[in-house]
Order: structure tokens, then C-alpha cells, then sequence
């Protein structure tokens, strides 16, 4: 019973903090949000820093658990379904996406205190996958990451612009971009793949 509570206190917490960013709402913000007291919400996870980094945690297992699906035996193969299967989890999951960029962006002053990086398997895991290409063997985990990392940059991007170009192109031009998007990036990782520095 506690786990499901905690799960259900995730699942809520994840929109907040996708929303608001972690410096944008207060552990008082977010028990309010839930239904709670302040003292029940830090009974289940402590600091607002101990729920943020579940709500983390949570994602990045998401994006690993992602690669355990049947994936093609061609390593180039697998990490353009891997990524391309990130840009159709991200159109489910904005929230995911807008955490995985603030995260990323957003964090400069709780960098110099972070006790866990929650998505540095994730990190990991594709320049692995990165290095498993033939062309790539020889990359050091930099070159791997810095490719991989831009072909990231751009799944995130276009996950949270949904708002924004709607707003510029109305429905109709978004959905045309929508129905584009993932033959482009098919392209573009095809193109990094193919381009080893």
C-alpha cells in the first residue's frame, strides 16, 4: 500500500515539477498540489531534492527499460529505433521531456550538490550503443555522447515546441510537421551515424 502511495504522490509530483521546474515550486507548492500536508508529503520521500530525484529516477528507468524491447541485431539499427521510439515516447510523455530539459539546462546550482546523476545510466547506456556501431568502435565516450547529445537536443526540442508551433502554424501546420518530423530525424540520425569525426 505504501508503494502504490508513492507511486501515486510520482505520478502527480511529475507534472509539477515538468510545469514549474524544481526552483519554480516549493515542497509546501506541491504537497498543496497533492492533497497533503507538508509534513506527509516529506514523511514519504524527506526533501523536496529526495522527491525530485525519484521523479528522476522514474524517468531515466523509463528510457532504459525502452531498450529492452526486441531490437535489430545492426547496432546502427538499433540506436535509430531506440531513438526514434524516444521522439514517439516523448509525444506520450511531455512531462517526461520537459524534466529531461530542465534537468539538463536548468540545474547549475544544484550541479555542485548532486549526490546521484539519475540519468547518467541513460547517458551511458547510448554511448554504448553509439560505440556498438562499427564506424563508431573507436570514439571516445566524448565523441560518442557529443553525437548522440544533439540527436537528444533535438527529440527534446521538438517534445515540449508542440505549445509554441501550434500557436505560430495553428493545428493544421503542426500535425504537417508532427507527420514530418520523424522521417527527418530518421535522417539526421542516419547522417550522425554515417559521419564518424
Amino acid at each position: 500500500m505504501a508503494h502504490d502511495t508513492r507511486e501515486r504522490l510520482l505520478d502527480q509530483a511529475e507534472p509539477l515539477f515538468a510545469e514549474r521546474g524544481f526552483y519554480g515550486v516549493s515542497i509546501a507548492a506541491i504537497a498543496n498540489e497533492l492533497g497533503l500536508t507538508k509534513q506527509a508529503l516529506l514523511h514519504h520521500f524527506g526533501s523536496k531534492e529526495k522527491l525530485y530525484g525519484e521523479v528522476l529516477k522514474r524517468i531515466s528507468i523509463r528510457f532504459e527499460k525502452m531498450d529492452a524491447t526486441p531490437v535489430p541485431s545492426d547496432p546502427a539499427d538499433r540506436l535509430t529505433q531506440f531513438l526514434l521510439s524516444l521522439h514517439t515516447q516523448d509525444g506520450i510523455n511531455t512531462d517526461a521531456t520537459r524534466i529531461l530539459m530542465r534537468e539538463l539546462l536548468d540545474n547549475k546550482r544544484r550541479a555542485d550538490t548532486a549526490g546521484t546523476w539519475y540519468l547518467k545510466p541513460f547517458l551511458e547506456q547510448l554511448i554504448t550503443m553509439v560505440q556498438a556501431i562499427p564506424n563508431w568502435q573507436s570514439a571516445s565516450d566524448a565523441e560518442a555522447l557529443a553525437m548522440v547529445y544533439q540527436l537528444l537536443g533535438s527529440i527534446n526540442y521538438f517534445g515540449i515546441s508542440q505549445p509554441t508551433l501550434t500557436g505560430i502554424f495553428g493545428e493544421p501546420g503542426y500535425d504537417a510537421l508532427e507527420v514530418a518530423y520523424p522521417n527527418q530525424l530518421n535522417r539526421l540520425i542516419r547522417s550522425a551515424i554515417a559521419n564518424r569525426p
